[in-house]
């Protein structure tokens, strides 16, 4: 009873910001009518139009340029002046749901769950995440990771979708659990971003960029190591790398380096010692996850969903999962993680490296899994969604 309690007075910055959007949303459905020409994009994730987001724009300006498109890009800041600003956010963006034909969002976005939709309005759900690998939304409750029952009393997540997009038939099932939503309303028409792999041109370009800027890495094979994002809140303080990377320098040596990639919301501390910077290069903002992908020449994570955008080029993954159980126990997965991941498990430096350096790689697992979680694996899944949108 006193945690519910305590739970309850926790959530009074939640309510009151809960009744103020829904004040100000309902006040501009009567004061302003629906434009049909206009769609919003917006995000927490970042503060600029990156992803999926970024791509279905693209296409709307290049094939549909009678709509008229906005942004409400806003990266959460926890400081006083972060939270000012985005107090300011939320009227922006309760005006452009209001006012929106279409309201499109790549993850979770708290002013869509906490009002009710007007006729003639859409909101879209872009995920962020290929495929269904790490369990979210409602399919995590009674989990640690998962939304508290006084929570969803009061802010119902992941509602009010009237469409989402996913890779493929396969995991549907899993965002109408997720979403809470009817599976009829999920299309499995691609990942928007993934159009990327298959742009030569934009990928020429990434590559010429990349090593003007780390000339030292010509002719080396490049590692990409991006775990998982680990925590609930827009930011995690710490990241201690569990690999050992110096072990990894000493083991392959001159012939390989070593790139990390962190999660939007992690933090950008991770520090790597001045014997290592010839070995390990910490990636923040130069270049983003997809042009990191393709310019690799394998991919190690832990619990990350870019499994599957690195399974569309067909190269070797491994799974440094050290703490499995313990992820299980948290948040879990949609899948059986220790038969169905497209590549070897480890727990230690040691033997991951030792596969690097023996590159025996067997891809076959990487190949069925691509064909399971990808309906379409050429490209043009943009195209795809905006004719389903729009047209």
């Amino acid at each position: 009873m006193v945690e519910r309690q305590a739970i309850t007075l926790r959530l009074i910055p939640t309510l009151v910001t809960k009744f103020f959007i829904k004040f100000v949303y309902n006040l501009f459905c009567l004061l302003f009518k629906v434009n049909p020409q206009k769609i919003t994009f917006a995000s927490y994730r970042s503060d600029n139009l990156t992803g999926n987001l970024y791509y279905v724009w693209k296409e709307i300006n290049t094939h549909y340029s009678e709509y008229e498109c906005f942004f409400r890009l806003k990266k959460f800041d926890s400081s006083f002046k972060g939270k000012l600003e985005y107090f300011f956010h939320l009227i922006v963006a309760s005006f452009d749901m209001a006012t929106s034909k279409y309201f499109i969002i790549d993850d979770y976005y708290f002013p869509v769950y906490v009002i009710t939709p007007r006729e003639g309005t859409e909101v879209i759900q872009l995920w962020h995440a290929a495929g269904a690998f790490k369990k979210f939304g409602l399919s995590t409750i009674g989990k640690e990771f998962g939304p508290s029952d006084i929570y969803l009393k009061h802010v119902k997540v992941h509602s009010n979708y009237a469409r989402v997009y996913v890779s493929s038939t396969d995991v549907i099932p899993y965002y109408s659990e997720a979403f809470g939503m009817p599976e009829e309303r999920i299309f499995p028409l691609g990942l928007p971003r993934t159009d990327y792999f298959f742009d030569k041109h934009e990928i020429q370009k990434a590559e010429e960029t990349f090593y003007q800027k780390y000339p030292q890495l010509i002719d080396k094979k490049l590692i990409l190591y991006a775990p998982t994002f680990r925590g609930r809140s827009h930011y995690q303080t710490d990241f201690e790398s569990p690999i050992d990377f110096a072990y990894m320098k000493d083991e392959l040596g001159s012939d390989y380096a070593l790139i990390v990639h962190l999660h939007p919301y992690m933090s950008f501390g991770l520090n790597v010692s001045q014997q290592l910077s010839d070995f390990v290069y910490h990636i923040q903002s130069d270049f983003n996850i997809e042009q990191l992908l393709v310019l690799s020449d394998i991919l190690i994570t832990d619990y990350s969903s870019v499994i599957f955008d690195y399974s569309l080029l067909e190269r070797p993954i491994a799974f440094f999962s050290y703490d499995l159980e313990e992820y299980i126990r948290e948040r879990d997965f949609y899948i059986d993680y220790q038969s169905e991941v497209p590549g070897p498990i480890f727990t230690d430096t040691v033997e991951m490296s030792k596969w690097i350096r023996e590159g025996d790689f067997e891809l076959n697992s990487v190949l069925r899994f691509k064909k399971r979680f990808f309906d379409y694996t050429g490209g043009k899944a943009s195209t795809r969604i905006v004719d389903h949108l729009l047209g």
